[in-house]
C-alpha cells in the first residue's frame, strides 16, 4: 500500500499469519473460511520478501511498514510470529526497525502477556469493534472466552516501550456500533490506557450481514473519541477485489498449498 504523504513517501504491507482464521469475528469474511493452518515463520516473513522484490522496495531506501492484520490470529500462532520479527528487524535479514511493525490480536488475553515478555516484538494493536461487553460477546465470539474486562486488564498491565502507544482498532458497524453512545463508552473503556483508535469503516462482503455506515457518522464518531485521545479513520483499499480490511478469503480451491497475501491494513480483525 503506498501512501504519499506531505513530506515524504512510505509503503506498507499487510501480512498473514494463518491460513484462515479460527476467532470467527462475525462481520469478517475471513472468518468463513475457518482455519486451515499456521504459516511457518519462514512464510510469514516470505511475504514481505515477495512484496519488496514485486513493487521494488528497499529497507535501505524506502520507509516501510509492517502490519501483521491479514488472515488468522497472529497471537494463535506465536512462536511463528516471533521468529519471523526477529527475521524481519536483524541487521543481517531485512533490518526492519520494531517501530515500525504492528501485529493486530481480536484479544487472546494469555499469549497478549507472552508477547509482552518478548525482547524482540511488534507494536501490539487490538481489535476492540465493540463498546461494550455483550456487544462485543455478539460481534466477536472469542469474547466469550476472554472477556473485555480481561483484555483491557490485559492492556493495562502491557509493557509498553517509551515511544510506544497500544492501538485499538474499531470496524464500524451501520446502527450496530457506531452511535455517539457506542464513542462515549469508548473513550470510557480506554480512558486509562495510554493509546489511540483506529476507526475503520466496514468493508462489505458477500455472507456478511452488516452494513457500512455513512461518512458523516464515521465523522461524528470520530470527533467525540477524538477529544480524549488520538483517533483516525483509515482510508479502504482494495474493496473492488474484495481485499480491504476484513475481506481476505480465498475464492476457490486450487492443487497444492495456497496461501492469498493480505493487500490492505488489516488482519480481517478476527
Amino acid at each position: 500500500m503506498p501512501e504519499e504523504g506531505a513530506e515524504s513517501k512510505r509503503d506498507t504491507i499487510c501480512i498473514s499469519s494463518q491460513v484462515g482464521c479460527p476467532v470467527n469475528c462475525q462481520f469478517c469474511l475471513t472468518a468463513l473460511m475457518g482455519l486451515e493452518r499456521n504459516l511457518t515463520a519462514g512464510e510469514i516473513a516470505g511475504q514481505v520478501l515477495f512484496v519488496m522484490r514485486a513493487h521494488g522496495i528497499s529497507t535501505a531506501t524506502d520507509r516501510l511498514n509492517i502490519v501483521m492484520m491479514g488472515m488468522g490470529e497472529p497471537l494463535l500462532n506465536l512462536p511463528n510470529v516471533i521468529k519471523a520479527t526477529r527475521i524481519l528487524t536483524d541487521p543481517a535479514g531485512m533490518g526492519i526497525s520494531p517501530k515500525r511493525i504492528t501485529l493486530s490480536t481480536a484479544g487472546i488475553v494469555p499469549k497478549i502477556a507472552e508477547l509482552g515478555r518478548e525482547r524482540v516484538r511488534p507494536k501490539l494493536a487490538i481489535s476492540l469493534n465493540a463498546s461494550s461487553e455483550d456487544q462485543r460477546r455478539e460481534l466477536m465470539p472469542i469474547t466469550r472466552k476472554y472477556s473485555l474486562k480481561d483484555l483491557l486488564a490485559a492492556c493495562k498491565a502491557y509493557p509498553l516501550r517509551p515511544w510506544e502507544k497500544l492501538t485499538f482498532e474499531y470496524v464500524l458497524l451501520k446502527g450496530v456500533n457506531d452511535t455517539d453512545a457506542d464513542a462515549r463508552r469508548v473513550v470510557k473503556l480506554l480512558a486509562h490506557l495510554n493509546a489511540k483508535v483506529n476507526l475503520i469503516a466496514l468493508n462489505p462482503g458477500p455472507g456478511i450481514a452488516f452494513g457500512t455506515p455513512q461518512d458523516e457518522r464515521v465523522e461524528a464518531f470520530q470527533a467525540i473519541v477524538r477529544r480524549a485521545m488520538p483517533c483516525f479513520v483509515r482510508k479502504p483499499r482494495g474493496r473492488d477485489i474484495f481485499a480491504a480490511c476484513g475481506q481476505l478469503k480465498r475464492e476457490g480451491l486450487q492443487s497444492g498449498p495456497s496461501i492469498q497475501l493480505a493487500t490492505d491494513e488489516h488482519r480481517g480483525m478476527g
